[in-house]
């Protein structure tokens, strides 16, 4: 009678992509699964829960009207939703699939070549890793690779694949003018002056990172996590994929699947926001999915203050009586390194700063 074949071992510092082109690969190993039960959670798709979407071209309108009402349904969208896609941004579409097929390019190179980007600090300018968003603090490995580089206020980028790093320097600069433009429509949807974020938090040397993910067909998907619910840090992040599926946006107590406009941008609203606001708009909870048929590539670009800043609730916005503020300030890079050290887990981060008042 034959043995019973052995778990597959898979070296730590290996890629996710190489066990999911493992031969004959038809179950995940007990260190990758999210959940020892196939996830039957409630799931709604996005037409049915009518994701909020936002025509930038009215935002940067020269007629009074149209942006007015732009920036009414960009503050409903954060207040609501903490979530919207952004249409007609400006930004070629041959741009965006550049950089889509440039991130997988990086992604399906040999393993010896990624590694000479991996990073061990969450303040290193670039970090491509695998799986784990800190191996020292999650139980489970997540079934994605990943590539992390700082682009703003100093760019830095790997130097392979060729022309991948020029192609995304322009990118990150585009993204950024639009980014501007978000975030001076949400100032103004606060009752704030529409360049008060961009000035108090000193936005020109505001942190901007590239986050690409690298999702692969898992045999056992309904067990995987490609990401774990959580909020990201920053302001606001904006995401484009490869038109394959896997986001899911919290809303309503429900999961929600977000299905891309074509050319669109996919943009939550992220934690530093919600503290600034002093909790009237929320930073979205969203997970990664995976699938057993293609891969998803996502690249994320997290907008936020500088590394120095301190970001804490807007006093226009606080009343010691009505309003009081929610949230204890902390310096950005404080905030960063307090995420890093955590489990990727909801909001456990913004709880930390949360203030607590007895209940009367």
């Amino acid at each position: 009678m034959a043995s019973p074949a052995a778990p597959l071992v898979i070296p730590a510092e290996s890629f996710i992509k190489t066990l999911a082109e493992s031969p004959n690969l038809t179950s995940i190993p007990s260190t990758y699964t999210y959940s020892t039960t196939p996830l039957v959670e409630p799931v709604v798709s996005g037409s049915e829960a009518s994701i909020p979407i936002i025509d930038f071209s009215l935002l940067t309108s020269g007629s009074p009207d149209r942006r007015s009402q732009a920036i009414h349904d960009l503050g409903k969208a954060c207040q609501d939703w903490g979530f919207f896609m952004v249409t007609n941004h400006g930004i070629p579409e041959g741009m965006i699939k550049g950089m889509i097929e440039g991130l997988e390019d990086f992604f399906n190179l040999r393993e010896e070549e990624k590694k000479e980007f991996r990073g061990k600090h969450v303040l290193d300018p670039i970090r491509c890793g695998t799986s784990s968003f800190n191996t020292s603090a999650e139980q489970v490995f997540f079934w994605r690779d990943f590539l992390r580089v700082f682009v703003h206020p100093d760019f830095h980028f790997p130097n392979k694949p060729l022309g991948v790093r020029e192609l995304s320097h322009e990118y990150c600069k585009r993204v950024r003018e639009v980014y501007g433009e978000l975030i001076r429509g949400i100032s103004t949807s606060l009752g704030l002056e529409e360049s008060y974020i961009h000035n108090t938090l000193n936005m020109e040397d505001g942190l901007q990172i590239l986050v690409g993910n690298f999702y692969p067909p898992c045999p056992q998907p309904e067990l995987a996590m490609g990401l774990p619910p959580h909020s990201d840090l920053g302001f606001l992040t904006l995401l484009i994929e490869n038109q394959i599926g896997g986001l899911q946006i919290q809303h309503n107590h429900k999961w929600v699947n977000v299905k891309a406009i074509p050319n669109s941008f996919l943009v939550n609203t992220s934690d530093q926001l919600e503290i600034l606001s002093n909790g009237k708009y929320k930073s979205n909870v969203h997970r990664a999915t995976v699938n057993n048929k293609a891969t998803r590539v996502s690249i994320a670009m997290a907008n936020g203050p500088s590394l120095e800043d301190i970001v804490g609730p807007a006093p226009e916005l606080i009343d010691n009586e009505s309003n009081p503020p929610r949230y204890m300030p902390m310096k950005y890079k404080d905030y960063m390194e307090l995420q890093q050290s955590n489990r990727l887990d909801g909001k456990t981060c913004l709880d930390c700063v949360k203030i607590q008042r007895d209940q009367v």
